[in-house]
């Protein structure tokens, strides 16, 4: 239970700050759309004017709630690419100008003739520090994005640098979600410093504490995926048991059971079957203490995938079950942010990979194909993954043809994701599909393809 102090603290609002209004107007235009839905109805329209980002349920809530009083200059231009003719305060918004959120002035600054930046400048400059970052900017200009260099921690740690740790969380697996790992892993690790050194300065307010706590986990997390998905298994393991042991000190659950989550997946590709299980079932017991059916869900696929490296059917198929009970429930507001990627053509790809696990090659390729059917295009890792575990199952099925038109999918797909998952499930398929290079115009299409693309590496 939270002290008096930490609660009343944290229902006042500060001195000198405007009270925070609901922002009524965009609730209205959301209309009967669910906070995710229509995040990801920003996300489209972003696409359609060249610009990223990394929008989803949460931000429409804090937009909703008051307290985002002004978007950054990219959210303007998609807020009016979706509302033509309308201005930010026909969005419900404060006008830039008045928010201006000066900070008091400093002897260093009178002495350097500059001025204190206002709120605005702030969002115009993480606007562009952070389409460096997007775009390939350099390790320096990544950590710029979080507002703060490892060297240099600020004399105060507060909500501007919380917030900046949950927006680098959400960049990185934006940018994950289009273009996959390899490209990304080494400049996520900066930020990752960036928040540990956060950590160790400490915030003076046990919320804004928690906050970061919890960003930085999640943050290493994410920096552990990109690791995962690039093949660098023990680096993956490392960010996972720094997640964990924040959690553990911080006693936050829902970290506790996404660590666990990562652990579980790893274990399976490692080829730690038992372990893999063990970790899914540590997940599931944290996860107990929160109101999301389809984080259990997720979990039991976890386990699902642990069952099957050891060769236990009947424990894969409990498993696999269970899943799609919890599943069937629906989504709640309960559900993890980071969870964005889980819906009904998740489930079918990790159930794929299960009946892969056990041998069970056509079961394997027609969940592949449904979840390569059902995913949001704007998970084009994801799309290229389960391709790519499709092509890989039909040439174990015993469908060649059907495996090279897969394969020629995902190699058009690798133009814009770089994972080396991916190229590893697809240089197996090559390897399968070679004996039939005689047989079919296809095969021998996809082969010539696939050799191009490794010695282009």
């Amino acid at each position: 239970m939270a002290s008096p102090t930490a609660s009343s603290s944290s229902s006042r609002v500060r001195a000198g700050s405007p009270a925070r209004r609901p922002n009524t107007i965009f609730r209205q235009l959301r209309g009967p759309l669910s906070p995710g839905e229509f995040a990801a109805a920003v996300r489209r329209a972003a696409r359609d004017i060249g610009e990223q980002v990394s929008c989803d349920a949460r931000y429409i809530g804090r937009v909703e709630s008051g307290e985002i009083r002004c978007p950054n200059y990219a959210y303007e231009r998609v807020f009016r690419h979706m509302f033509p003719g309308r201005s930010l305060s026909d969005l419900g918004f404060s006008p830039r100008e008045t928010v201006r959120g000066r900070r008091r002035r400093t002897p260093a600054d009178a002495a350097a003739g500059t001025r204190p930046p206002t709120l605005a400048d702030t969002h115009e400059e993480s606007d562009v520090l952070r389409r460096a970052f997007m775009t390939g900017g350099s390790v320096a200009m990544a950590t710029a994005s979080l507002g703060l260099s490892p060297a240099r921690p600020p004399r105060r740690v507060g909500e501007s640098e919380a917030s900046a740790v949950e927006e680098a969380v959400r960049r990185i697996r934006l940018l994950d979600d289009q273009h996959g790992a390899d490209g990304l892993y080494r400049r996520a690790e900066q930020p990752l410093r960036t928040a540990f050194t956060l950590l160790e300065a400490g915030a003076p307010r046990r919320t804004t504490s928690d906050r970061i706590h919890a960003g930085a986990g999640e943050l290493a997390i994410s920096v552990g995926w990109l690791a995962h998905d690039s093949g660098r298994f023990a680096d993956a393991r490392s960010h996972y048991a720094e997640a964990l042991a924040i959690a553990r000190t911080s006693g936050d659950a829902a970290l506790e059971a996404h660590a666990f989550c990562n652990t579980a997946f790893l274990a399976r590709d490692e080829g730690r079957p038992r372990e893999a299980v063990r970790a899914a079932e540590a997940a599931q017991r944290a996860a107990k203490q929160l109101p999301s059916a389809g984080l259990l869900s997720l979990l039991a696929l976890r386990e699902a995938g642990g069952w099957a490296g050891l060769g236990d059917r009947a424990g894969c198929v409990e498993a696999l079950g269970r899943a799609r009970d919890l599943f069937e429930r629906g989504p709640s507001d309960g559900d993890p942010e980071w969870m964005s990627f889980y819906g009904e053509a998740e489930l079918e790809g990790l159930e794929a990979q299960c009946w892969a696990a056990l041998g069970e090659w056509r079961r394997a390729a027609d969940h592949a194909r449904r979840a390569a059917a059902l995913q949001d295009p704007h998970f084009a890792r994801n799309t290229a993954l389960f391709t790519a575990e499709l092509a890989a199952d039909l040439a174990r099925a015993g469908a060649p043809e059907e495996a090279a038109s897969a394969g020629e999918r995902v190699l058009d797909l690798l133009r814009q994701v770089q994972s080396a998952r991916i190229r590893s499930i697809l240089a197996g398929t090559a390897r399968a599909l070679t004996p039939h290079r005689r047989d079919s115009v296809s095969v021998g299409s996809f082969l010539a393809r696939h050799a191009e693309l490794e010695r282009a590496a």
